[in-house]
């Protein structure tokens, strides 16, 4: 492959360039005669002239390579490559980490991210290098791992130029160390190692220019691990501390943090003594500021002005950190590391006397010396901390010793020279103090054993050049020159290792030596050398030393002379060339203070002083002789080594010790000088990269062969590039040889491994060009066939398209001809239709016009002659008027003339009559006429009286029927009086109403005709109106109706959303408080369990023979609130299926509960098969029984015995419930509320006839409508009746709605609220309703008890009757055994005999004995009593007896011949051969005893019974019997304890089935078998205590018989809340077990199962080229391909062993959830560790992994519980991976992931890479945009503010109550538990 067939026309380069280091360009012609023609990205063109091939510039990698995780697998290695690659990761994509081969670059991001929580330390756990994401976590484990492996020491080694980054990383990679290697050790020495960061941070660290927290020192922390790789100690050691800082800051820059934080604190009355004001007044801490600083609102006001150590940098304040609040965290720190208050203080009161030391002045004397002036208050308060005397140190620090010879002279200092020495004081202070601080924290550190292996982590500072270089950047560029040359010796040792484990030849690859620059700077004659020999010398200066550099290092190609100056020097470094100052180089190195000034210190009053300045002292006078005569300290002076020396020797241990280990490095970058987040500054960077030998790295790997792939990932990659003869599918190497051999014809550009193949640099993008020239070839050939199949397709249908286009245009041409002739012939008879029309029209028109004409005159002349026709008219009419009235005018006036004649005529004639009238009055005959009238008016007059004396009589009559009538009324109102008082009087009512209603009867009978012709006429109007209404009123009805409903409606559901609400708030309140009630439960288990192994530890330190604790005194109280729990009910009706094996299931359970007495009869079957008829029934109640001569079982009769106690007991028993039931109220049932209203009907009937009997009455007081006071009487009357009518319907209706809604309420609340019913009546609402009721009912209520009363007397007669038979049946076998005895063969039984009767004696008393109800009485006895009861009952007993007989009874297989009295053959009957004179012996059948449901057992047998049920109980033996079955037992027995109410044995009993079951979880915690099976028994036994407590809440769903065996004597809430701690103990064990074999699972099943064939969901590894661990490559533990059905397999396995056990569905339920949490949880925190991982087809492959688990749910019928759910992060991941991702597409997207957090979106949208380079890639600008939309909904999203899931997250288990169906005295105790000591009860 030549240079010209990559450099061609399109090809991408990279051409330097001065601001940007490096731009991209493009070809825009093939190379060639030395000239390249590029175009920028701006459209800039240009011709860059090459000098040869060599100086061609970089090609750029295909776009598939850029950001990659791994800078060595690009396939084109130079520096243009690796920053390209750095800044995109860093910038687009905010990766701040990435791999260099073994080399971590970090970049600061200058912003806090959420990747360093402990998920992220849980996902990184247990992965190799390359497998996630690049992380400190992951160079951390590879560090942890290779310890664990092969034993060997290791080290992490941080650099990087100061704010870059370093301290950070170390840190985090020591928390990483301190999670995964936690000790066991009570002194939790991780927690230590993580609290001395912010003491060293505070000491060591200070605000300078490029960092506002550099590390001012270097530190190598070692971590020591124990042989289980625990950590056990730690150790530290320092590094050059910039002492200089203490007394000098440059500008913008502060001193240590601890001044300024110590300042901050200044007003606490602890360090009042110290009399510190503000910060600013030290000098030490504030030197150069320009301007006044800008204060952080979290810093206080005004405190740094006094001190002249504190304003040289004058810039006292970082923004966002507040000193006071790091002070409070250093002193807290200082305490967990051991030190007391006290040790604090005087730590605290140095620092004070070193800022107080910085204040002193000095003045200016004459001459060369200098004073203090003795006022000075700063002096003064320095030797008060100090503990020291004023005038010593007050003369000493302006004041020298000199020593010559054997004299000592003193001799005053100058001003700069008192200057100087005061502040070398300060240092000197300061580093001693460091130096302890350091110690302690090493103290603290300290393991007590021997150490087995330590991880180191180095965090120095990185290479160093300034404008003026001084003494410090000689040391650090020096020590960075010794890591480098050990960097590139190791990464040279693993490159070689590589190729020989591969066996592949290789030559050796030539890399950067550093050792002449070593040598010029440590050898014989060297810089540090010349130095150490200067300083010696008595007059020796900076100047003298650098012309020596001159004179003897001339011959070193790293040094030289700058031309311009005569006083620094220029050394070659490896990053650099940089130039020193020689001005300080000899003070620096020499170090020196004054040693009175150090007597003054050790004679200090403070201990820690004194401390400081004797210990190392004493340690030097052991091993120096010190000879009399000469001066004190001189020897000590001669043997005092320089900096430089000091640093040398500790410079070489420290190699020593990175050489004896694997070392592993970490560089940190720092992007920019601006300190802003994410911003990529080209420049700084490219400096940073060149320095800390990252692109050394680079040109080492690129020198070799830095591509490598495996066979077959090669073969996945370039099969297009082969053709299918090729191929070798048994042979993937051969087949790749080939491969190779058509691609690559030059054979040093590869080379074939054992395992891989090896590439040199630029290879695969070679080979990538040509996949992508084939793949574009057959893109082209796919796309020319699809273009040739879619254009003939085109064409066809373009060809039918015109054919159908012409049949249709030629028949639309030939129906539009057809159409055209149709429309001529139309248009010619509609021609002739509208001409003739017209013509008609025309004529019609002219006719119209000639008749209107003829009319017209016609009518003119007829008009005229009208008018003169009725002018004549007229004119007669007139003429007849006139005549008229003439002729009537003159008959007028002859007719008054006639009438007045006339009148005066008769006027005449009547005078003369008058007169003869007056003569004829006078005479007899008319005075009798006019008398003969007046006697019949007489007459007349009489009758008339007559007849009013009849009615006066009449009238009497009826007074005095009103008068009774009157007392009618009075009586009636005496009886409503009456009525009102009481209303037991209504039957004598009743009655007057009877016979009222006759007569109301009588005259309705009247009055019938009448009533029936009102009434047919009202029904007729009625109908007719109902009729027109009826329309009216039912849609009147269904609107109300409606309105009524919809009210309804809404204020249901608005009771329904306040109930729901209300609800979730108290769910989610409380599952936060169970959660956290749970997570304390959980750790004080994990303490318990801690200290449990602790103190085997300790026994078996101290020896066999000490006293170790059992489990019965371990304390079994383990928590103080119960975890609630909720009512629900089981539903085990899947326990079935699961199951597949019929014999199996019907073996489960309840084998043990089978009884071979419960095979032969049930309960009901006492009585009913008694033949009652039989002779023996009859007549006599004596029987005679002949006894035959022998009898086989003589225990008979003491069975007999034991049944007439037990139906005795039973007897009293049912007593005492008729008792109960008497003095109980009867249940409240709708049935009440029934006959209560028809009572209340019966009430309204009767207030019907009482209305009839007003109607009589008011028909009364009609007939007499004169009598005022009667009508007003029965007015009052009816108002009064009509008002208590009136109220008394309306409280009959009440009473019935209020019965109705009593009912109807308690079973809507019974449904709604289940058993917790009071929250109902939480307002007293339903106080009325009740009292209401109560009076309605009690009548109701009396008969009902009345009733029960009878029917439960009539029950205990039928019982009293069988006890009387039974008792018979007693006195037979007692005469039977009596003649056995008398007839013996001669073997007397007189001994057995009497052994027997002593027996049943001692029972008998003892039985009577446990009932104090009954007094002592023996059996005989009782016989007679019941004899008694016999003769009252024998009646009842018969007619009884007769029934059953009727109901069947009497049938039987036996022969009735034998006279057998009982009717069946059960397998339990004695039979009893007839043998004696032909007489029948009758068969006995045994009676079924009834148990009571508990154990007996004896105290002293407890802890066998524990041993059998708990210890020794195994699994495979459990799941034999009933599910719970030890539970069941084991609450048996605390039963009888209870029934016998004994307290300590009750007591004894639950603390050992409490031990018991901790002791067996603790010793099979591993076995989930195990685990599961004591989760279920304690639940069960928990259940059962609440179930049998007598609380009503656990009772709703229990049957009479339970309700009766609850405990009586005992409150065992308490020991419920224990078990209910000890199950969520155990339930968390089983999450653990099943978290365990599901981890190593979910990585391979859900993100690396590839079931779609054809769809690779996995980048290639080549693509990772060097990404993965050098040091180890370990394979997966399952394959991926085989991975799902194992999840699925051991899913499954889980639901049965759940469902096995008989574990509740609930529970099930909750554990799978939990489960599926983790499965979620870590295939996604995983995912977002892997950008191979996140890619268009990973995510189809992972949305159908996942639709396996959801089909599993589906199967085991889970999915309806909400299991599911919890997978919905991982599930959306899946889709926003193959979701579209365009600029349309940003609010679906956030739309659909609404359960990922914002961080993970954004990271997996920055993790997106194609798979291919076909694929686009996401735009940047899309990624801002869905971050901005999402950005409203991360104000609200606190709890997913983490980038990773918590694995650790626990749901709150809840146990719902669940209610046993199985009765307690159907329970039996199977073969297979050796529990004879139980005895059932």
């Amino acid at each position: 492959m030549s240079v010209r067939e990559l450099y061609v026309k399109g090809a991408r380069v990279w051409i330097p360039d001065q601001e940007q280091v490096w731009r991209c360009a493009e070809l825009t012609k093939d190379y060639k005669n030395h000239l390249v023609a590029v175009i920028y990205e701006n459209s800039q063109t240009d011709d860059i002239k090459v000098k040869s091939d060599e100086h061609l510039p970089p090609l750029r990698n295909p776009d598939i390579l850029i950001g990659e995780n791994d800078l060595t697998s690009l396939s084109y290695l130079h520096e243009p490559a690796v920053l390209y690659n750095l800044q995109v990761r860093f910038c687009n994509h905010n990766a701040i980490y990435t791999y260099c081969g073994i080399v971590l670059v970090a970049i600061n991001p200058y912003e806090e991210l959420p990747i360093y929580g402990p998920d992220t330390i849980s996902a990184y756990r247990g992965h190799s290098m390359g497998d996630l994401d690049p992380h400190i976590f992951a160079v951390a484990e590879e560090a942890f791992t290779q310890m664990e492996r092969e034993n060997k020491d290791q080290s992490i080694i941080v650099s990087g130029e100061s704010g870059a980054g370093k301290t950070v990383s170390a840190k985090y990679a020591m928390r990483y160390f301190a999670s995964v290697g936690g000790s066991d050790s009570e002194t939790q020495i991780e927690k230590k190692i993580l609290a001395s960061n912010p003491i060293m941070e505070a000491i060591g660290n200070a605000k300078t220019t490029r960092n506002d927290n550099s590390s001012r020192f270097g530190k190598y922390i070692e971590l020591d691990f124990t042989r289980k790789y625990s950590i056990m100690g730690a150790n530290m050691r320092t590094y050059l501390l910039e002492k200089s800082r203490v007394v000098f800051q440059a500008p913008e820059e502060r001193n240590y943090h601890i001044f300024y934080q110590l300042c901050s604190a200044s007003s606490d009355e602890k360090l009042k003594h110290l009399k510190l004001g503000s910060p600013e007044s030290f000098h030490y801490m504030n030197q150069g500021l320009r301007e006044a600083p800008k204060r952080s609102s979290k810093t206080r006001q005004g405190h740094q002005d006094n001190f002249h150590y504190l304003k040289q940098g004058r810039s006292p304040h970082i923004e966002g950190v507040d000193d006071a609040a790091d002070f409070q965290e250093t002193c807290r720190a200082f305490s967990l590391l051991g030190m007391n208050e006290a040790t604090q203080e005087q730590m605290f009161t140095i620092l004070a006397g070193i800022l107080h030391l910085g204040n002193v002045t000095f003045e200016e004397d004459s001459g060369d010396s200098s004073t203090i002036d003795k006022k000075d208050k700063s002096l003064h308060i320095a030797a008060e901390l100090l503990g020291i005397q004023l005038e010593d140190i007050q003369k000493w620090l302006c004041h020298r010793k000199i020593v010559s010879g054997r004299e000592v002279f003193t001799k005053p200092m100058t001003f700069t020279e008192a200057t100087f020495s005061r502040d070398a004081l300060a240092k000197h202070i300061y580093a001693k103090l460091f130096d302890w601080i350091v110690m302690q924290i090493n103290k603290c550190f300290a393991a007590t054993e021997k150490p087995f292996r330590f991880i180191g982590v180095l965090d120095i500072y990185g290479f160093e050049t300034f404008e003026i270089n001084s003494f410090e950047q000689f040391c650090i560029n020096y020590a960075n020159e010794k890591l480098q040359q050990q960097f590139n010796q190791h990464v040279f040792k693993l490159e070689q290792e590589e190729y020989v484990k591969e066996q592949i030849e290789w030559e050796f690859i030539n890399f950067y030596d550093n050792q002449p620059c070593i040598d010029l700077i440590e050898s014989k004659l060297g810089i540090l050398d010349l130095l150490d020999e200067e300083c010696r010398m008595p007059k020796g200066s900076d100047q003298s030393w650098v012309e020596k550099l001159y004179d003897k290092c001339k011959k070193w190609d790293h040094f030289s002379k700058p031309r311009l100056s005569n006083t620094s020097f220029l050394i070659s470094h490896f990053a650099d060339k940089v130039g020193y100052e020689c001005a300080g180089f000899l003070e620096k190195n020499r170090d020196t203070v004054s040693e009175d000034q150090i007597s003054i210190l050790k004679s200090s009053q403070i201990k820690l002083v004194h401390a400081l300045f004797t210990e190392r002292e004493t340690k030097a006078m052991t091993k120096v002789k010190v000879l009399p005569s000469a001066p004190p300290h001189s020897k000590s002076k001669q043997m005092k080594k320089t900096v430089g020396s000091q640093f040398r020797e500790s410079l070489n241990l420290l190699m020593l010790t990175l050489n004896s280990t694997t070392p592993h490095y970490v560089r940190c970058i720092k992007p920019n000088d601006d300190k802003m987040a994410f911003t990529f500054d080209p420049t700084r960077a490219i400096q940073q990269l060149r320095a800390c030998g990252v692109l050394e790295t680079v040109r080492i790997s690129a020198a070799g062969y830095p591509s490598r792939w495996t066979y077959n990932e090669f073969f996945c990659r370039y099969r297009v590039l082969c053709n299918s003869k090729d191929i070798k599918w048994n042979d993937m190497r051969v087949t790749c040889e080939r491969i190779i051999a058509n691609m690559i014809n030059d054979e040093d550009k590869f080379k074939f491994g054992r395992t891989k193949i090896f590439f040199r640099a630029g290879q695969v993008a070679y080979m990538e060009k040509l996949r992508a020239d084939r793949l574009s070839a057959c893109g082209v050939m796919i796309q020319k066939h699809v273009r040739m199949f879619l254009h003939r397709n085109r064409f066809r249908t373009m060809r039918k398209a015109a054919v159908t286009i012409q049949r249709y245009s030629r028949g639309t041409a030939a129906r539009r001809r057809v159409h055209h002739m149709r429309q001529t012939a139309a248009a010619i008879r509609i021609q002739a239709c509208v001409r003739g029309w017209v013509k008609f029209v025309q004529y019609r028109r002219l006719v119209y016009t000639i008749t209107q004409l003829q009319a017209h005159a016609r009518g003119a002349w007829a008009r005229k002659r009208y008018e003169h026709m009725r002018r004549v008219r007229a004119a007669i009419v007139i003429q007849k008027n006139i005549r008229s009235w003439l002729t009537r005018e003159h008959f007028k006036k002859a007719m008054l003339g006639i009438v007045i004649l006339q009148g005066m005529v008769r006027c005449f004639l009547a005078r003369k009559k008058l007169k003869k009238l007056k003569i004829e009055a006078k005479s007899v005959e008319h005075q009798k006429k006019l008398n003969k009238g007046l006697e019949n008016k007489i007459i007349s007059l009489q009758q008339k009286l007559t007849e009013m004396k009849h009615e006066n009589n009449f009238i009497k009559g009826y007074k005095e029927e009103i008068t009774v009538l009157k007392g009618h009324m009075v009586e009636m109102k005496l009886l409503e009086v009456q009525q009102k008082n009481s209303t037991n009087r209504i039957a004598e009512l009743e009655a007057k109403v009877s016979a009222l209603t006759e007569e109301v009867e009588k005259e309705r009978g009247e009055k019938m005709d009448v009533l029936t012709e009102k009434e047919q006429a009202e029904k007729d109007n009625r109908e007719i109106v109902e009729k027109l209404n009826a329309e009216n009123v039912r849609l009147s009805e269904e609107l109300e109706k409606a309105q009524k409903e919809e009210s309804k409606k809404e204020s249901e559901e608005l009771l329904r959303r306040k109930f729901e609400a209300e609800k979730q708030q108290i769910i989610m309140e409380g599952s936060d408080e169970k959660s956290a009630y749970q997570r304390l439960l959980k750790e004080f288990n994990r303490l318990e369990q801690k200290n449990d192994i602790l103190e085997e530890q300790l026994v078996r330190v101290k020896g066999s023979n000490v006293h170790k604790r059992t489990a019965s005194n371990v304390s079994n109280i383990s928590g103080a609130s119960d975890a609630p729990t909720e009512l629900v009910r089981d539903d085990a009706s899947e326990f079935s299926s699961i199951i597949g094996d019929d014999d199996w299931m019907s073996d489960i359970g309840y084998g043990s509960v089978r009884s071979r007495a419960s095979e032969f009869s049930d309960s009901s079957r006492n009585l009913e098969n008694i033949d009652w008829s039989s002779p023996s029934h009859k007549a006599n109640t004596e029987i005679k029984i002949h006894v035959p001569e022998k009898v086989e079982d003589i225990t008979l009769v003491l069975q007999l015995q034991n049944k007439v106690r037990e139906l005795e007991k039973e007897r009293r028993s049912l007593a005492k419930q008729i008792d109960q039931l008497e003095s109980s109220s009867p249940m409240d049932d709708p049935q009440h509320a029934q006959e209560l209203i028809r009572l209340q009907e019966l009430e309204m009937e009767n207030a019907k006839l009482k209305d009839d009997l007003n109607r009589l009455r008011k028909s009364i007081a009609d007939s007499e409508p004169q009598n005022n006071r009667v009508q007003e009487f029965m007015k009052q009357f009816e108002a009064l009746q009509d008002e208590l009518e009136r109220r008394r319907e309306e409280c009959i209706q009440l009473r019935t709605v209020l019965a109705n809604r009593a009912h109807d309420l308690r079973s809507l609340t019974q449904t709604s609220y289940g058993k917790d019913v009071d929250i109902v009546n939480e307002d007293g609402e339903l106080a009325l309703a009740y009292q209401t009721q109560k009076q309605v009912n009690r009548r109701q209520l009396e008969e009902e008890l009345k009733t029960e009363k009878l029917r439960y007397r009539e029950s205990a007669s039928e019982y009293k009757g069988e006890l009387e038979r039974l008792r018979r049946d007693n006195e037979r076998q007692q005469k039977l055994l009596a003649q056995n005895l008398t007839k013996g063969d001669g073997s007397n039984p007189e001994t057995l005999l009497q052994s027997e009767i002593m027996r049943l004696t001692s029972e008998n008393l003892t039985s009577d004995s446990l009932m104090p109800l009954q007094p002592p009485q023996n059996l005989q006895g009782q016989v007679d009593s019941l004899t008694e009861q016999l003769k009252k009952y024998k009646r009842s007993l018969r007619a009884y007896a007769k029934k059953l007989k009727e109901a069947g009874g009497s049938g039987s297989k036996r022969s009735s011949a034998q006279g057998s009295p009982y009717g069946g053959d059960p397998p339990d009957l004695l039979d009893v051969n007839a043998t004696h004179e032909g007489e029948v012996m009758p068969v006995i059948r045994k009676k079924e005893r009834d148990y009571m449901g508990m154990f007996e057992y004896d105290r002293r047998e407890e802890m066998q019974i524990i041993r059998v049920l708990i210890y020794e109980l195994k699994p495979r033996v459990a799941v034999t019997f009933l599910p719970g079955l030890p539970a069941y037992i084991l609450f048996m027995c605390i039963r009888h304890t209870d029934h016998i109410n004994d307290d300590e044995k009750v007591r004894s009993l639950l603390n050992n089935i409490v031990n018991g079951v901790k002791r067996v979880i603790k010793k099979r915690h591993e076995d989930l078998d195990s685990t599961v099976l004591w989760l279920s028994n304690v639940l069960r036994l928990l259940h059962n205590l609440k179930q049998y407590s007598g609380d009503k809440a656990f009772q709703a769903e229990n049957t009479v018989k339970q309700n009766e065996q609850s405990l009586k004597n005992f409150d065992l809430s308490e020991y419920r809340q224990v078990l209910s701690d000890i199950a969520v103990w155990i339930y968390n064990g089983v999450i653990k077990l099943m978290e365990e074999k599901v981890q190593p699972l979910i990585v391979p099943s859900i993100l690396e199962h590839e079931a779609i064939t054809g769809l690779s969901g996995n980048k290639p590894g080549g693509m990772r080229g060097r990404a993965g661990s050098l040091a180890r490559e370990l394979e997966s533990p399952v394959e991926p391909q085989k991975a799902l059905d194992l999840l699925l397999k051991e899913m499954t396995q889980f639901y049965r062993t759940l469902a096995m056990f008989g574990t509740d569905p609930e529970l099930i339920t909750q554990v799978f959830r939990q489960i599926f949490y983790f499965i979620c949880a870590g295939s996604l925190n995983n995912l977002l560790l892997r950008k191979d991982m996140c890619h268009w087809s990973k995510g189809m492959q992972i949305r159908y992994n996942l639709s396996h688990l959801e089909q599993w749910t589906r199967d085991m019928r889970l999915h309806e519980s909400g299991v599911t759910d919890t997978l919905a992060p991982i599930i959306q991941a899946a889709q926003l991976l193959q979701a579209r991702k365009t600029d349309d597409d940003v609010h679906s997207i956030c739309d659909m992931c609404d359960k990922l957090s914002v961080s993970q979106i954004i990271k997996i949208l920055n993790l997106y890479t194609p798979a291919d380079e076909f694929e686009e890639r996401v735009p940047i600008t899309f990624i801002h945009k869905i971050q901005a939309k999402l950005q409203e909904r991360a104000e609200g999203e606190q709890a997913q503010a983490t980038l990773l899931m918590n694995t650790k997250f626990a749901f709150p288990v809840r146990f719902p109550f669940n209610p046993s169906s199985i009765h307690l005295e159907d329970v039996e105790l199977p073969e297979a538990l050796p529990l004879g000591m139980l005895k059932k009860v």
